[in-house]
């Protein structure tokens, strides 16, 4: 593919020379020392240099969640504090480095220091256990993190990633698959969309939706969070034979299985099941191509009865306003399982209305960085 020509943008403008001007000053060193040395610029400058050497250490900082994690040292301390030679004992670490791990998750708001030197949970690392699913979300991301071992080459080469052959789903995979892998990935979605069904729900009200077809749903977590809020709703599960396997087990340890219908298949190969008033796709979208994307919303738009809703349920891309969860972590994991892409609430929209929807409309979450949502009708 014919890269763009770079001189386009090379056009002379005043405001690219007010900019010019103003990053030599930020990088030279003279402004810096003498911003040090100003008050309220040292205010400034301190808070962006902490910002860059956060930056700099987040690597290591998220290597100490997974070690905290991994290591159970939430339930190591949920009855009492401990101390290091405890911790140590316990978790098979050598004192020495197991000082050095209690130190740091206590600067990072895992643990607290005792007066009497003891360790004990800080509020975060106490909050921790209480969020379905969280511990096992950090587990797998040891993953990400191997496939982001040189982020050049990571940008640069588009590598054959970890991530990729880890969720085999993504790419259409059917016919006999790994009992385990399936498992392993069915956990985590569940684990996933337990948090997005609650962020989700707390925005959307499917007061007078008698069907709900739910596609792309794994083991069903978002239709039983949904069955569980609305006692009159019928509940439709759609998505590959070897993932929606537990879905009825989950459904009837719910009360819900006289309520649900469970379909196998593929939605890029079948058609959607027809008769629901409402098609749910939770964590869907994001992991596919704008071809699939256009390709499975037409599809839903077919299978919809006129006035049914869509519901896309998702995190999101800022657009024009980047934001740290939906550009620089989803973005990024998206580049790594080697298809999709974060998408803004705007691009979510442009689709749905290339797709004949809608009536669009965005609903805000309180907790973006788990997803965001966005609406729909059919006419």
């Amino acid at each position: 593919m014919a890269l763009a020509d770079p001189t386009h943008d090379d056009r002379p403008r005043l405001r690219d020379r007010i900019y010019a001007w103003r990053t030599g000053l930020l990088r030279s060193t003279r402004f810096q020392n003498w911003a040090a040395r100003t008050p309220v610029a040292a205010r400034i400058a301190r808070k962006d240099g902490e910002a860059l050497f956060d930056l700099v250490a987040g690597f290591l900082h998220s290597q100490v969640l997974m070690a905290f994690v991994a290591l159970d040292l939430a339930d190591h301390l949920s009855a009492q504090p401990r101390s290091v030679d405890s911790l140590a004992l316990r978790t098979g670490v050598a004192p020495d480095r197991m000082r050095v791990l209690c130190q740091a998750a206590t600067a990072l708001g895992l643990m607290q220091r005792k007066a009497d030197g003891r360790y004990a949970l800080g509020r975060l690392g106490a909050a921790l256990p209480g969020i379905p699913g969280l511990a096992q979300m950090i587990r797998h991301h040891d993953v990400l993190y191997r496939d982001m071992g040189d982020p050049v080459a990571f940008f640069r080469d588009a590598p054959a990633t970890e991530l990729a052959a880890f969720w085999p789903y993504v790419f259409g995979a059917g016919g006999t698959i790994d009992p385990e892998t399936a498992a392993v990935y069915s956990q985590l979605m569940a684990d996933s969309q337990t948090l997005v069904a609650a962020e989700a729900l707390s925005v959307l009200d499917l007061r007078g939706i008698s069907r709900l077809l739910d596609v792309g749903g794994g083991t069903g977590a978002f239709l039983t969070a949904v069955g569980q809020a609305y006692a009159d709703l019928a509940l439709h599960l759609f998505d590959l034979p070897p993932v929606i396997a537990p879905a009825n087990r989950r459904f009837a340890e719910a009360g819900l299985d006289g309520r649900t219908t469970v379909t196998g298949g593929s939605f890029r190969t079948d058609a959607l099941p027809m008769g629901a008033d409402a098609i749910s796709l939770i964590r869907v979208l994001y992991d596919h191509s704008d071809d699939t994307v256009r390709m499975l919303l037409a599809k839903s738009h077919a299978a919809l009865c006129n006035g049914g809703r869509i519901i896309i349920s998702e995190p999101m891309s800022g657009g024009e306003r980047p934001n740290r969860a939906g550009d620089a972590y989803f973005g990024l994991y998206c580049l790594a399982m080697g298809t999709g892409r974060a998408r803004s609430a705007a691009e979510i929209a442009a689709h749905l209305d290339a797709a004949g929807f809608t009536q669009i409309a965005h609903r805000k979450t309180a907790r973006p960085f788990i997803t965001s949502v966005v609406e729909a009708r059919k006419a």
